[in-house]
């Protein structure tokens, strides 16, 4: 493989163009650049000066092998699943011949791995893995039962106050940095729903994105520490995934933590599967 076999433009209608069926064709896997390219297209007409996103594809035969995509040149790099060494290596080599600094990658946990070496093998930058996430797929979907006193309230304009309290919170306990301007933030684009007791009280806090590629995910799921294991996490995740079956998504997703094993055991109870390990590396 040589280095230019990976194409590069910042394009975003073009990049859909060559590479929206591949991603459509692997929509849980492919969950995050399904998302985040298409907020990127959305929002590229207010970008103004804004550093430019880069989008990337490999293609062998015709078809499409993988795809990566950077929401800044100077930011880190996203890469779709199944990349191997040797593809990591021109990748990498490609990157560098263009000037592009890295700070990171994240991937599904190999190809990540892979890319990682390559760069260090390349730059001498060592990785240094921040975060390894669990990716999981809703199977059957099985409410729990009992289920706590309460319903599901989706969230409307006049919640908008304690959603951005509630997500800023979420942020700062697993370590995230959240811009300060709320339409900046990941965040922006969910659907949220609540948890409320019978009394209407929110206790509870769940969020999905858009139907897209035939996929939705459920980002973030929070509850205080106070009102933690009563079961309301566990029934708002269930009703939030329903409601995304209904809206039309053929698949279901969310990551998660694998050092938080109640979280991990609460998506299994309602019936998600571990579908792949994820990693996010930074170079020093």
């Amino acid at each position: 493989m040589r280095p230019d076999d990976w194409y590069l433009t910042e394009d975003v209608d073009d990049f859909l163009a060559r590479a929206g069926d591949f991603l459509r064709s692997r929509p849980a896997l492919h969950t995050t650049p399904l998302t985040a390219i298409e907020g990127l297209r959305k929002h590229a007409a207010d970008a103004g000066g804004a550093e430019a996103p880069v989008f990337g594809l490999l293609e062998r035969g015709g078809e499409v092998r993988a795809v990566f995509y950077r929401r800044t040149a100077s930011g880190p790099l996203s890469l779709t699943p199944a990349v191997t060494r040797d593809e990591a290596d021109t990748l990498a080599a490609r990157l560098t011949d263009l000037g592009h600094p890295l700070p990171g990658v994240s991937a599904e946990h190999d190809t990540a791995t892979a890319f990682a070496e390559a760069w260090q093998r390349l730059t001498g930058a060592t990785p240094v893995l921040r975060q390894p996430l669990y990716l999981y797929r809703l199977g059957t979907l099985t409410p729990p039962d009992p289920s706590p006193e309460g319903r599901v309230r989706v969230a409307g304009e006049a919640d908008i106050e304690q959603v951005m309290l509630w997500c800023r919170e979420f942020a700062a306990a697993v370590g995230e940095v959240v811009p300060e301007v709320w339409t900046d933030t990941r965040f922006a684009d969910r659907h949220f729903s609540f948890w409320e007791t019978p009394d209407g009280t929110p206790v509870s806090i769940a969020a999905v994105t858009s139907v897209i590629g035939d996929q939705v995910r459920v980002d973030p799921v929070y509850t205080r520490a106070h009102l933690r294991g009563r079961g309301y996490a566990a029934a708002l995740t269930a009703e939030v995934s329903r409601a995304a079956l209904a809206a039309g998504a053929k698949e279901v997703v969310l990551y998660t933590d694998p050092a938080n094993p109640t979280s991990n055991a609460l998506y299994q109870r309602v019936g998600y599967v571990r579908l792949a390990d994820w990693a996010v590396y930074d170079f020093s």
